[in-house]
């Protein structure tokens, strides 16, 4: 059965840090494309980076960059975003979903092109 799980999300202060992390499970992530979304309350679902499989180019989305960092570990099966310097409007629903390199050549930047999907971590930037 596959399954992705996210976890690491919590309370942090404006300016702190976070590491979410995606453990996949039932297959085997090296050959497939990963994403990381987000869902703020009464807006849509955002693409907030991703990483291929085998090539492991990336994407951020603009207000994102220089601030979050994704990774791989194929051995732990394992997909991270290490979140620096948060910001109050980073307050959402943090989801990792993942998609096999057959379907594309590069990490899709938009939901659809996602096939499983984990249930979300709570994240919120507040003092």
């Amino acid at each position: 059965q596959v399954q992705l799980v996210e976890s690491g999300g919590g309370l942090v202060q404006p300016g702190g840090s976070l590491r979410l992390s995606c453990a996949a499970s039932g297959f085997t992530l090296d050959r497939y494309h990963i994403g990381w979304f987000r869902q703020a309350p009464g807006k849509e679902r955002e693409g907030v980076s991703c990483i291929s499989s085998e090539a492991g180019s990336t994407y951020y989305v603009d207000s994102v960059k220089g601030r979050f960092t994704i990774s791989r570990d194929n051995a732990k099966n394992t997909v991270f975003l290490q979140m620096n310097s948060l910001k109050p409007e980073d307050t959402a629903v943090y989801y990792c979903a993942t998609v096999h390199q057959t379907d594309y050549s590069l990490c899709p930047r938009i939901a659809n092109g996602y096939t499983y999907w984990g249930q979300g971590t709570q994240v919120t930037v507040s003092s």
